[in-house]
């Protein structure tokens, strides 16, 4: 297939690209720099600016772009970042698929989002049907998901990725983690009875890659373990993978002023379950935290 990437040079889509570049897909890459190859597009997202010929050639449009919400306070700023370079993108792509006669249009349209669209689940498991929550990264969701609608609305099938923060020594939620739990400072989040959403990026890769086949799959997708844990068991299992203690907490004024907005999100609890790949029959290389977590810690070796 003939695929479309926004996001290619970030941690996922770095990935992504490297996957189905080796799976035989062919990957044009787009780009806010002039194009250096045949592989690469340019386009300027946040001027609505982007080749036709460049959606029309491909079968598939894969959208990871995003500023990354973990790397900044949330000053008033950022939050316009985080909003801007989501709906920028995704609009601007999914305006140029509609826009092309309906032949011409991509057969799928891979787009990020996450699951902080639930928002605060409690104990309550969160399946693909449940209600956006209330909190800045639920409406972000909300509104990052609407820009596609004009690629839905023309007969593109659209798979909104829900993703769950990715377990890889490389990056994700992990790497920021990895110094203090080695010296022995690892520590859980807030009380630690909170759920967390998790999935390693093995299976991240595998379901995004089975989404793009299943033809009978469109809306919102959970990308998250099939088993679910709290923070407190993270905590246990990430000392265990780095044969390190782990029996210390990060009280939760602590967090408010390191992280600002995000500690608020840290400190929620989100059951999300994955209804819809469970029922497509997808297979889980790495489906409880202990195994994950010792894959993750040996590639950052």
């Amino acid at each position: 297939m003939r695929i479309l990437m926004a996001g290619a040079s970030g941690f996922l889509g770095t990935r992504l690209a490297d996957r189905l570049a080796g799976a035989g897909h062919e990957i044009t890459r787009l780009v806010r720099r002039p194009a250096a190859n045949s592989g690469e597009s340019q386009w300027q997202p946040s001027q609505g600016q982007i080749d036709p010929a460049a959606v029309a050639a491909a079968d598939v449009v894969v959208n990871l772009s995003g500023a990354n919400i973990g790397t900044h306070r949330w000053t008033a700023h950022y939050r316009r970042a985080l909003r801007s370079s989501r709906l920028d993108t995704t609009g601007t792509l999914a305006r140029a698929v509609k826009q092309l006669p309906a032949a011409d249009r991509p057969r799928v349209m891979l787009q990020a989002s996450g699951v902080g669209r639930y928002g605060d689940t409690g104990d309550r498991p969160a399946t693909e049907e449940t209600p956006a929550g209330k909190t800045f990264l639920a409406d972000l969701c909300r509104v990052w998901e609407a820009a596609a609608r004009p690629a839905e609305d023309a007969g593109t099938r659209v798979v909104l990725l829900r993703t769950a923060p990715l377990l890889d020594g490389a990056g994700g939620m992990l790497k920021p983690l990895l110094i203090p739990f080695r010296l022995g400072a690892g520590a859980k989040l807030g009380g630690g009875r909170q759920w967390m959403a998790w999935m390693a990026l093995a299976d991240w890769l595998g379901a995004a890659e089975f989404l793009l086949d299943r033809d009978d799959i469109a809306g919102p997708v959970n990308l998250v373990s099939a088993v679910q844990c709290t923070n407190a068991e993270f905590t246990r299992a990430l000392g265990r993978a780095l044969r390190r203690p782990a029996v210390l907490s990060v009280p939760g004024f602590a967090l408010d002023l390191a992280l600002g907005g995000l500690a608020e999100e840290l400190q929620i609890s989100q059951r999300v379950v994955p209804a819809v790949l469970e029922k497509a029959g997808f297979h889980w290389s790495y489906p409880d935290i202990d195994a994950a977590l010792r894959v993750a810690v040996d590639s950052s070796r």
